[in-house]
């Protein structure tokens, strides 16, 4: 992780390349970009954990109708 001196060289590398007027719309689209990352996260975690509730839930009913005994 970077030091203090080294933020100060970063911002000052950014503002040579960038510009003052460009800064905000490359925030802007970084801040975009980043939420669009953690959304698509958030989504493939919540599928893979759907994914195992289902596979859980199918264990439980075979376990179920296995161990029910056949009345004659």
């Amino acid at each position: 992780m970077p030091g203090g001196s080294e933020w100060i060289l970063i911002i000052l590398a950014v503002l040579i390349l960038f510009g003052g007027r460009k800064i905000p719309e490359f925030m802007r689209g970084l801040g975009k970009g980043i939420r669009e990352f953690n959304d698509a996260k958030s989504n493939v975690k919540r599928e893979i954990e759907e994914g195992m509730n289902e596979k859980d839930t199918r264990d439980i009913a075979k376990e179920k109708s296995s161990s029910t005994p056949v009345q004659p």
